[in-house]
């Protein structure tokens, strides 16, 4: 299969050089030429199939043209070696699990897919992988584990000082060996305008034959959509659920639109964000005019230029009209947040993050305004992650601490400290 960019200014590409490269020459995003749908055979048994069969389903659709059926298996199996439950905390109120993998958030079923899809597309290759990626809280994290000592390949971190959360950070910045972080002196658009800078220098880019592990690669969305199926099927048969993401590079929802474009039947999308409310005031009015960003509680979510909106109106084939009709927007203060976060303690007896709280606050509105309907809301990492704020909210000692995250609190954080400067950096690449 080939894969073009969404500027169109750059000519279709294969596989190896849409995964590896991740960013066209023009600026834009990667789309594979031809979006798949799964067969009629698939939608007789998928209730019955496991993740993993489902996983492979889906990747074989948009990868088997490039990648043989055993090999994908594997990759496939090697991701979703844990689970993605689905929780019921109040009737037609559900929450989707998706922090139960190795650093406990969502961003592991992406970061493990495409280290592995990557790992065989270099197979005899003896030139080194220098993966690039700009994080503002998850990312990081996900990605330093899943390319952690896997030879070949150095990881270059980049998340901006001061507005990752404690845990989070000792997650980038204290394995070491062929992980190296950044630590920014600006927001989450700074680090991202910097590793897009690196890849738009040609030379540099092939120089260090650089990568993305951001959602602006197609290796990380395709994965991610794997558990809106599982999700999907655990409401009963006909009810088609409305999917509420918690969103700010907006490469979630984007899976989501790749499972419908897939076939998955889905009633809704409701982005939910905080303060960058870039999306949901596009939903609005039609005008896109991204901002810096601004710094809120939950901050994997504080991105003020999203990369995957591109990706989103080629789904819709540039049409506003369109895109709200799939998709509505809402936005939450920090104190509303708060405030569903002990709201839902103190009546459900559920601990919500900071990003799930905005989520949930999203399907509150929008089961009001639709009574009847199913909302499944994604709880996009563990709450122990932003340990300060909920214990802020909900008290100290009410959050258990996973003991994979709590052997992290004693390690010493080693980064590197850089302005956001595109210059310095691509020189401090060079060196």
């Amino acid at each position: 299969m080939l894969y073009h960019s969404t500027n169109k200014q750059v000519a279709p590409v294969d596989l190896k050089e849409a995964i590896l490269r991740s960013l066209p020459a023009d600026n834009g995003l990667y789309m594979p030429e031809i979006l798949p749908v799964l067969p009629a055979e698939f939608w007789q048994i998928w209730r019955h199939l496991s993740i993993q069969e489902i996983g492979f389903a889906i990747a074989e659709a948009f990868f088997g043209e490039d990648v043989p059926a055993a090999a994908l298996r594997e990759i496939v199996e090697g991701t979703l070696s844990f689970p993605a439950p689905v929780e019921g905390i109040a009737p037609g109120d559900h929450i989707l699990e998706l922090f139960h993998g190795p650093t406990l958030a969502f961003k592991d079923f992406g970061a493990r897919f495409m280290a592995r899809l990557m790992a065989w597309l270099v197979r005899g290759d003896n030139r080194e992988l220098t993966v690039l990626v700009a994080t503002s809280g998850d990312t990081g994290g996900a990605v330093a584990s899943a390319f952690h000592r896997v030879p070949g390949t150095r990881v270059i971190i980049l998340y901006p000082k001061g507005k990752v959360s404690g845990l989070q950070e000792k997650q980038l910045t204290t394995l070491g060996d062929n992980i190296t972080a950044l630590e920014i002196d600006g927001t989450f658009d700074d680090c991202q305008r910097l590793v897009k800078s690196a890849f738009l220098d040609r030379e540099l880019s092939e120089s260090l034959n650089l990568t993305s592990a951001n959602s602006i690669n197609l290796a990380r969305l395709v994965p991610q959509s794997f558990y809106y199926f599982e999700a999907a099927r655990s409401l009963p048969e006909g009810v088609k659920p409305v999917f509420v993401v918690p969103s700010g590079n907006f490469g979630n929802l984007t899976a989501g639109l790749l499972a419908v474009q897939l076939g998955l039947p889905v009633e809704h999308f409701v982005a939910a964000t905080n303060a960058n409310d870039v999306v949901p005031q596009y939903l609005k009015s039609g005008d896109y005019q991204p901002r810096p960003s601004v710094a809120t509680i939950s901050n994997a979510m504080d991105v003020g230029a999203p990369s995957n909106f591109a990706r989103m109106q080629a789904l819709f084939g540039g049409s506003w009209e369109a895109m709200r009709g799939k998709i509505s927007g809402y936005s939450f203060t920090d104190d509303q947040t708060r405030a569903a976060m002990r709201t839902v303690k103190a009546t459900l007896g559920y601990d919500l993050d900071p990003h799930a709280a905005v989520g949930w606050l999203a399907a509150q509105k929008w089961r009001a305004a639709h009574p009847g309907t199913a909302t499944i809301t994604l709880g996009t990492a563990h709450p122990a992650k932003f340990l300060d704020v909920m214990e802020e909210e909900l008290g100290k000692d009410v959050v258990e601490i996973p003991e994979r995250l709590a052997i992290l609190a004693d390690r010493e954080k080693v980064a590197i400290q850089m302005a956001a400067d595109e210059e310095a950096f691509k020189a401090w690449l060079k060196r």
